[in-house]
This record gives structure tokens, sequence and C-alpha cells, in this order.
């Protein structure tokens, strides 16, 4: 966590740092109210009943008071190099008054004791400039973005009444994918910002965890179908985007109820 921290301080004043204390039973809330008193200006600690990381981004999200919002996840950080571009990016883009709703950079797989780091980019995205839904040229079948990659407007997110379930894991998919049909501007900048870590064996991704959680998953899946009509989407790269996001979470799910090989989980299958 201190890490992670660490990575987002040299933002300075330009950057306000909420730390989300969701109900911890560790050093959190310690760790949090420490670096709320070393920096009053910068960081704000937030202590809450547990809710889970749906609650813990809705209770950030309504205490935000700058242009933009991203979720840094407490094990992972920030490259401090593409930081420090991204920041001069926004700057230029806020004093130009040229605002993208959605600001895109790359993030890298940082697996434990791994010597090579593969990063994901957003392909088919143009670069380094201004884009809508029109611009881009391919829609690619397996891409879809990840939290990991967003920036998102802050009132955006609030006009589309973005509301995160709690004790829900897996809640990132709805994060990214409810305000797309509100996304006008995009910008990508191909620098490796957000760093993931990948090592613990009870991280949510990891298969066993996901398929002991698979109510959750299917859950997720299910606001993702009910909670945006994709026919009623104006925009049709948009609307073919999400319908790909939305296949491939989809596919996902099918995929962990058929490996858990139980006659409970084929039945969950045949009903989504």
């Amino acid at each position: 966590m201190e890490k992670c921290i660490e990575s987002i301080l040299p933002g300075g004043k330009e950057v306000e740092i909420l730390i989300v204390d969701d109900g911890s039973s560790d050093r959190t809330a310690e760790i949090a109210d420490a670096y709320a008193e070393k920096y009053p200006e910068i960081v704000r600690a937030i202590h809450q009943p547990n809710g889970g990381h749906g609650a813990a981004v809705n209770t950030g999200l309504r205490h935000a008071t700058g242009i933009y919002f991203k979720v840094v996840d407490s094990d992972d950080w920030l490259d401090p190099d593409s930081y420090e571009r991204v920041r001069k990016r926004l700057r230029t883009l806020i004093q130009l008054k040229n605002l993208p709703d959605m600001f895109i950079a790359n993030y890298v797989y940082e697996k434990e004791g791994a010597r090579h780091k593969t990063v994901m980019r957003q392909t088919g995205f143009p670069k380094e400039r201004m884009f809508g839904w029109k611009d881009i040229k391919h829609i690619f079948k397996g891409h879809y973005i990840l939290m990991h990659s967003v920036i998102y407007r802050t009132e955006m997110l609030r006009e589309c009444g973005l509301e995160l379930p709690e004790h829900t894991f897996y809640v990132d998919n709805i994060y990214v994918y409810k305000p797309l049909p509100y996304v006008k501007k995009m910008y990508y900048m191909d620098v490796d910002l957000y760093r993931y870590y990948i090592g613990r064996e009870d991280q949510s991704v990891n298969e066993k965890t996901m398929i002991r959680r698979i109510d959750q998953q299917i859950r997720v899946n299910q606001i993702m179908v009910h909670d945006v009509n994709l026919l009623a989407v104006p925009d049709r790269k948009c609307r073919r985007y999400m319908f790909n996001y939305l296949e491939i979470v989809t596919t996902v799910t099918v995929a962990m109820l058929l490996l858990s090989g139980t006659e409970e989980n084929l039945k969950k299958r045949d009903e989504l």
C-alpha cells in the first residue's frame, strides 16, 4: 500500500489522493491516517464499514473534487515517468478546454517472478490525439478496456449515474462498461502508466478463486446485461464495442461455470 501511495505522491497539489479504508482489519487505517497527517493538502483518509471494492470506488467518486478520476488498487502502482507525462498531457488538454471524457493509457502485468512484463495496449485506437467512436477504424473482437487503463472525467461518471454494487468482486467491468454510451471524446496515450501486480494466490482473478466466487461474476454479468439497453445506444460503433465487451465477460463467466464441473453450475450456465 505504501508503494502505491508513494507512486502517486509526485503529482503534488495537482493530484488529490483519496485513500478509502473499507473496514480493513489490517494496518490500512493507520497508514491512511499517517499519510493524511503528513500530506494534509494532498491526501485524504476516508474510513467506512466494509462494503467491498465497489463501495470503496463509490465513496471515492462521491468525495472526489478533481476534474479526472482514476482508481488505483492498493497493491498496484503507477510508473513515475509515464505518470508525469500523463499529468502534463491532461494539464495541456484542460488549459485548451478540450477535455476527453475518457483518457486511456497502457497497463503492465507485474507478475511475481516473471522476467518479461506483458504490456496491454489499445489496439485499433488512434494515438496522441482526440478522437470519437467514428474514428476507430477496426473494433477487434477480443479487445476491451480494463479499469487499469482508464481515467474518466469525474462529472461524466456522475452524469451516467454510476453506482457499483457492494460486497461484490469483478465490478471493474461495470465501472468501465456502464459509462461508455456517455463517452464522446477519447484520448489514447501510448505510455505504460499502470502496473498491475499479480502474485497473491488468493487474488480475485485466480481461476480457483473465480470459481469459488462464481455467483458474484454472474451478478456482475447480469447487471451489465440489464443496466444498459444496447439497442438504445445511438452510436453504432459504441454499441458494437459494448456488445463485444459483454460477450467477452459472458464467455469468461460460462468458462468458469464449465470448469467447475458441478451440476448446479451447469444449470446456472444454461440460465445465463
